[in-house]
């Protein structure tokens, strides 16, 4: 399980659901419906894998706390706030060496 879970691939998860969801916030707008309703439920489901991933990651000690709660619990607003953190731990992480 511990090879599944890394940093790296929840962060491009995390990437990845950011720009599902921000496909989804454009097509509201402007696309057909049949498209709004796959990347909706894109969306639904992908923020589930994310938050139990998240939780899984936690607890091997993986990710931090915050992270975790911004994938988990801020991400449910917009998952955004988990990709920045992502690219926040990442960058600290390259700082440190």
């Amino acid at each position: 399980m511990r090879r599944l879970l890394t940093f790296d691939a929840l962060k491009w998860g995390s990437f990845t659901h950011s720009t599902v969801y921000t496909a989804l916030l454009v097509t509201v707008f402007t696309g057909p419906d049949d498209v709004k309703y796959v990347l909706g439920w894109a969306h639904g489901l992908g923020w589930i894998a994310m938050t139990i991933a998240s939780l899984a990651a936690l607890r091997l000690r993986v990710i931090s706390l915050r992270l975790a709660v911004a994938v988990a619990v801020l991400g449910g607003i917009g998952p955004f706030f988990g990709s920045a953190e992502f690219a926040r731990v990442a960058a600290r992480r390259a700082r440190i060496g």
